[in-house]
């Protein structure tokens, strides 16, 4: 009699605890959304990046929905196509304004510019990983602009950190150093100018730029003239979308060794050697801000989401590495930061939560895709730091830890934007 009742009773006790859970999971599916916005460009002329990077995105925000969103409630993503056109993003913008987002993933440093006095009429953060406004490291001029990870110029402070490092361990002196930078001539190409020009004044290293016209498709002219007659020790490339393969084949077609050039970060993929050719590019430095490779567990997470499903992983997370595992750590940011505003400020979430959500990111590493960061009031930046890749046989290879560059010369151009009010 007593086995009867207990087995009854145990049968109860499992039903209950079984509604219980449905109801937990009905009450969360059914939850308001919480709205999260990032444009991409999948058709225009950085689409190498965007099929990938923005695949990470949205992969990473299937997943946090999966394991039941952020404190219980889901996340939308709204990924607005823009072309790498400034008109398109603000109207982009303001798409995404109009349903709620409370924070964005501007992509761009162009579009970056056009919409900082949005984001800061607006109260909605904007994250802009890798790229964009270097000045808007300081939070208390930009409260609601976030150039996490490494700005342009903690990447070309931290290049020519790597190259000198490199110089004086051969027993060379700066001042025999010629240095060429090559930048794709836009805002973003031009970005990381001043720090090479103070590095240079500095140094005592000698520094000549050799300007790229978009769409770089052609640099034969500048290759020769950076092997033959300028005579170059060391290239710093900041080319992006076609023009770093195109840099690769025409550095190699004049002889330029490619163990003495080094890409800043958004001519450092798969892709960019996909088009240039392995065998052409071996010894090409790259610089990274985010690991490369799928052995990470938030990358195997994805991976055994989609077999659970019964799919394939989609064609950016089978074949390329460097954009997709971005695209997850910049959806990864957003999401932090709305699980730190929820945690410490509560409902309702907005902006300006969100805003103070990033600030309060501490330590955070996505299980080792990148370094410990840390975000405050002031460095909206979170530290600047980078590691070297370079290209052997068909994989991209570590060549250096996680460091920075010249942290002190990358604040004080930070302080003197602030000073002049650009």
């Amino acid at each position: 009699m007593n086995q009867r009742w207990y087995e009854a009773f145990r049968g109860l006790t499992l039903m209950m605890a079984a509604c219980m859970a449905l109801a937990t999971l009905a009450t969360a599916a059914t939850q308001e959304p919480i709205v999260l916005g990032g444009e991409c460009d999948r058709t225009g002329p950085t689409q190498l990046v965007g099929v990938n990077l923005c695949h990470g995105v949205l992969d990473y925000v299937k997943l946090v929905n999966k394991k039941g969103g952020v404190a219980g409630r889901p996340i939308k993503y709204l990924e607005v196509e823009h072309g790498y056109e400034v008109p398109r993003a603000v109207e982009a913008y303001e798409t995404m304004k109009g349903q709620g987002a409370v924070a964005m993933f501007d992509y761009g440093t162009p579009i970056v510019y056009a919409l900082t006095p949005r984001h800061m009429a607006d109260r909605i953060p904007g994250i802009t990983p890798g790229f964009g406004r270097a000045d808007s490291a300081d939070g208390k001029r930009f409260p609601y602009i976030f150039p996490l990870a490494a700005s342009y110029w903690s990447q070309g402070a931290a290049a020519m950190k790597f190259v000198l490092d490199d110089w004086k361990k051969a027993g060379k002196q700066p001042k025999d150093l010629k240095l060429a930078y090559v930048f794709y001539d836009n805002p973003a190409g031009r970005e990381p100018i001043p720090t090479l020009e103070r590095l240079a004044k500095q140094e005592s290293f000698q520094l000549r730029t050799f300007a790229v016209p978009p769409p770089g498709l052609e640099m034969s002219a500048a290759a020769l003239d950076i092997a033959r007659r300028y005579r170059a020790d060391w290239v710093i490339a900041h080319l992006f979308g076609r023009s770093p393969s195109v840099s690769i084949k025409e550095l190699n077609k004049v002889g330029y060794p490619l163990n003495r050039v080094i890409s800043l970060v958004w001519g450092a993929a798969e892709v960019d050697i996909d088009a240039a050719g392995w065998d052409i590019a071996q010894g090409y430095l790259g610089m990274q801000f985010a690991g490369v490779g799928q052995d990470f567990p938030v990358i195997q997470e994805i991976i055994k989401m989609y077999q659970e499903e019964g799919q394939a992983p989609p064609e950016p997370l089978q074949k390329v590495s460097v954009y997709y595992n971005r695209g997850v750590f910049n959806a990864a940011l957003m999401v932090e930061a709305v699980r730190l505003a929820l945690e410490k400020f509560g409902e309702p979430i907005t902006g300006e939560k969100v805003r103070q959500g990033f600030e309060s990111i501490q330590d955070f590493t996505l299980g080792g895709v990148v370094p410990p960061m840390a975000v405050t009031d002031e460095d909206h930046e979170g530290g600047g730091w980078v590691r070297i890749y370079q290209v052997k046989d068909r994989k991209w290879v570590p060549v250096t830890d996680w460091f920075t560059g010249y942290r002190e010369v990358v604040w004080e151009l930070v302080k003197e934007a602030a000073a002049k009010g650009e």
